[in-house]
């Protein structure tokens, strides 16, 4: 007989983390509130001369981080070197915040920082907010934030628009009009958009593997690390 095995589905993925302590850690993408201060301080490495200086601004990001996952040590960037090795630094920017640094790279960390780190610029998240605080769900924006990353945001978004496109849709049947036949470039703009924000800025193709994270790949049954998935049993 065959039997389904259902995999659970995750809006992002997340990571334990190991301090110098023995202190486990598990890092999740930022709150937006965090995100936000977060790429204040990532700034400054644009403006880095050399991989010391950009370490340094780095660490002060990870301290950023801290607010969130390890209030007892986000006072200072000394509590986070005293926490931290450098691998582990490169762990929490890339789960936290989509930063991705190989310390086996030729590349220095300034510039693979900055490539892994611009796709959040290009979003108009003023707008993406305003929409999903309409879902009544937060009393202000101050709530909104400290109650949703970047996934989950998106996740939010993208549920509520394809349920008003459906909607749409099935008024429009009613009147013999096809919505799927008109004009879809607003549609594949917002593709792109979940692709980049999923990927973590690696792709901005929806049909490229490596969107194919959180709920794309539920609604398509597969991804990576998640979706569905089966075994065959033969008795």
């Amino acid at each position: 007989m065959v039997e389904l095995k259902i995999m659970a589905t995750y809006v992002y993925n997340s990571k334990n983390v190991t301090l110098l302590d023995g202190t486990e850690l598990e890092i999740t993408p930022l709150k937006i509130k965090y995100l936000r201060e977060f790429m204040e301080e990532f700034e400054g490495v644009k403006s880095a001369k050399d991989d010391d200086e950009s370490i340094s601004v780095l660490m002060k990001c990870v301290q950023i981080c801290m607010k969130q996952f390890y209030p007892k040590i986000s006072n200072t960037v000394e509590e986070v070197e005293d926490n931290f090795d450098l691998p582990t630094v490169y762990e929490v920017l890339d789960v936290s915040a989509g930063i991705k640094i190989n310390k086996k790279s030729d590349d220095t960390v300034k510039d693979q920082a900055t490539s892994s780190g611009e796709s959040w610029s290009e979003l108009d998240l003023a707008k993406m907010e305003s929409e999903v605080f309409l879902v009544g769900i937060w009393k202000d924006y101050k709530e909104l934030e400290m109650s949703l990353s970047m996934p989950e945001l998106i996740a939010t978004l993208s549920t509520r628009r394809e349920l008003q496109y459906e909607e749409k849709k099935f008024l429009a049947a009613i009147q013999g009009i096809n919505l799927d036949e008109q004009d879809g470039k607003g549609q594949d703009e917002w593709e792109r958009m979940k692709a980049r924000v999923f990927s973590g800025g690696a792709t901005n193709d929806g049909n490229d593997v490596l969107s194919l994270q959180g709920p794309k790949a539920k609604q398509l049954g597969f991804g990576i690390g998640m979706g569905l998935d089966y075994e065959n049993i033969t008795n």
